[in-house]
C-alpha cells in the first residue's frame, strides 16, 4: 500500500521565516553589492595608473572602465545558469554558491600584483578575476530577491522583497565608507584593504544563508509536479516578452547608478582631485539613505501599485540629467553632495525599491527566478557599459554627451515601465487582503501560527 505524502500549502500570511529570510538575503546582497561596488570604485579612482600606467590619462580611464564592463558581460551568463538551477534545483544552494565564488574572487583581486610588479599579466589576472565575479553576482540576484518574495506575506510582498534590495545600497556605503578610510592609508594599502576586507563580511554572510530554509513557493511546485524539465529554455520560449520588459524597466537603474556613482566620480576627482574625499564621503551618504528610501519605496508599492512609483522614478531621472553635471561642475562641495543625495539616496532608490517585487512578478514560480535573473543582468551588462560610454562621449562631446547617455536610459525605463501592465492593482490587493484575512481568523480560531498548513477542516 503507497503512502501519499501532503503537498506542502502556502500561508498567505508567509512562511514562519519571512522575516530571517528576508534579513538574511539582504546581508548576503549587501555583501556582494560591497564587492561588486569595490571594483567599480577603484576602478574610478587607482586601477587605470595601477594596471594600465603606460597609457596616458584619458586612455588609462577608459581600460579601467573595460575591465568594470567584463564583470557586466558576465552577469547575463552568471544570472542564466543561476536562475537554471534555482528553478529546477531550489534557491538555497544557489545563494551560497554564488556568496562563495564571489568572495574568493575579491579577495584574490586584493592580493594581486601590480603591472609594474609583473607587467601585462597584472590586468590578465585582473580581467580573470573580475568576469568571475560577473558570474557569482549574476548567479546572486534572482535567488535572494525570489526567496524574500515568496516567503513573505502575500499582501506585504513589495516590502519584504525591497529588504534585499535594501542590501545594494548598504553594500555601497559599506564599499564607499571603507574606500574613504583606507585612502589614509600609504601605497596599494588604499585600494587593498577593502577587497581584503571582503573575506570577513563573507564569512559571516555564509553562515547566514546556510541557515535559511527552502522558499515554500519552490517547495510547493517541486511537490506538485509544476517545476520545468529546463527553466531556461521554458523561460526564453514562453516568457521572453517578460524578459524584454525587464530589461528596459533594469536599463534606467543600472545606468543611474553607474552613471553617478563610477563615472561620476571619476569625472569629478579627475577635474577637481581635492574633492575626491568629499565625493566619497557624499556616495557613503547616499547609500545610507538609500536604505531607508529602498526599504519605504517597496512598502509603498503595496499601497498604490508598483507603477506610479516607478514611473515617478524614471521621470525623476530624466529631468536631473543635466542639472547633475551643471552642479558638479560648479565644484562647491555642497552642491557635489547634493548631486550625490538626489542621484544615488532618492532616484535610483525609489527605482531599486520598486523592482524588487515588479521585476518578479513578470515571471511564474517556474520559471521566476530564470526570467527575472536573465532579464536583469542583460541589462546589467548594457549598464556596466555606462561609464565607459560617458567617458568616451564627453571626450568628443564635452560633459552633455554623459548628460545626454543619462537622459536616454531614462527615457527607455520610462516607455519600459508605461508599456508594462500593473501587476499590483486595486482589484488584486483587495482580492489577496480579503485571503490573508480570512486565514488570519481560521488561524485564531485553530491556534495555528503562521506558516504551519492549517487543519484540514479550513480552507
Amino acid at each position: 500500500m503507497s503512502t501519499s505524502v501532503p503537498t506542502p500549502r502556502r500561508s498567505a500570511l508567509g512562511s514562519k521565516d519571512r522575516v530571517k529570510t528576508a534579513v538574511a538575503a539582504a546581508f548576503g546582497t549587501s555583501v556582494e553589492n560591497y564587492d561588486f561596488i569595490a571594483y567599480g570604485t577603484a576602478s574610478a579612482l587607482y586601477f587605470g595608473a595601477v594596471f594600465f600606467p603606460e597609457s596616458d590619462r584619458l586612455v588609462g580611464t577608459l581600460l579601467s572602465f573595460a575591465t568594470l564592463a567584463v564583470g557586466f558581460v558576465m552577469r547575463p551568463l552568471g544570472g542564466a545558469v543561476g536562475g537554471y538551477f534555482a528553478d529546477k534545483h531550489g534557491r538555497k544552494p544557489v545563494l551560497v554558491a554564488a556568496m562563495t565564488v564571489m568572495g574568493a574572487a575579491t579577495f584574490l583581486i586584493g592580493v594581486l600584483p601590480t603591472y609594474g610588479q609583473v607587467g601585462v599579466l597584472a590586468p590578465i589576472l585582473l580581467v580573470a578575476l573580475r568576469m568571475i565575479q560577473g558570474l557569482a553576482f549574476g548567479a546572486e540576484w534572482g535567488g535572494a530577491i525570489t526567496m524574500a518574495y515568496e516567503h513573505a506575506p502575500w499582501h506585504r510582498r513589495g516590502m519584504f522583497a525591497a529588504i534585499p534590495q535594501a542590501g545594494n545600497p548598504l553594500g555601497i556605503a559599506l564599499a564607499s565608507g571603507v574606500f574613504a578610510w583606507s585612502s589614509s592609508f600609504d601605497g596599494s594599502w588604499q585600494w587593498r584593504i577593502p577587497f581584503l576586507f571582503s573575506a570577513v563580511m563573507v564569512i559571516v554572510a555564509l553562515i547566514v544563508r546556510s541557515r535559511l530554509t527552502e522558499s515554500p513557493e519552490f517547495q510547493e511546485a517541486r511537490a506538485t509536479g509544476s517545476t520545468e524539465k529546463n527553466p531556461f529554455l521554458a523561460t526564453l520560449s514562453e516568457d521572453w516578452r517578460g524578459i524584454l520588459r525587464v530589461i528596459a524597466l533594469r536599463v534606467v537603474e543600472s545606468f543611474a547608478y553607474y552613471s553617478t556613482a563610477t563615472y561620476l566620480l571619476s569625472y569629478l576627482t579627475d577635474r577637481h582631485p581635492d574633492l575626491r574625499s568629499v565625493a566619497l564621503g557624499a556616495i557613503t551618504a547616499a547609500s545610507i539613505l538609500a536604505i531607508a528610501v529602498t526599504f519605504l519605496a517597496g512598502a509603498l508599492t503595496d499601497r498604490i501599485g508598483r507603477r506610479p512609483l516607478y514611473i515617478a522614478g524614471c521621470t525623476a531621472a530624466i529631468l536631473f540629467a543635466f542639472p547633475m553635471y551643471l552642479l558638479t561642475n560648479t565644484a562647491r562641495p555642497a552642491l557635489v553632495v547634493t548631486v550625490f543625495i538626489i542621484g544615488i539616496g532618492l532616484i535610483h532608490a525609489c527605482l531599486t525599491g520598486t523592482q524588487g517585487s515588479l521585476l518578479t512578478e513578470q515571471f511564474r514560480t517556474a520559471t521566476r527566478t530564470s526570467g527575472a535573473s536573465l532579464g536583469y543582468q542583460l541589462a546589467a551588462a548594457i549598464g556596466g557599459f555606462a561609464p565607459l560610454l560617458a567617458a568616451a562621449l564627453v571626450g568628443v562631446f564635452g560633459w552633455p554627451g554623459a548628460a545626454l547617455l543619462y537622459l536616454g536610459a531614462a527615457v527607455i525605463g520610462l516607455v519600459g515601465i508605461l508599456v508594462t501592465k500593473e501587476t499590483w492593482g486595486r482589484h488584486e490587493r483587495e482580492r489577496v487582503l480579503a485571503l490573508v484575512a480570512e486565514e488570519h481568523r481560521a488561524r485564531t480560531a485553530s491556534g495555528t501560527p503562521t506558516g504551519e498548513v492549517l487543519p484540514s477542516t479550513s480552507r
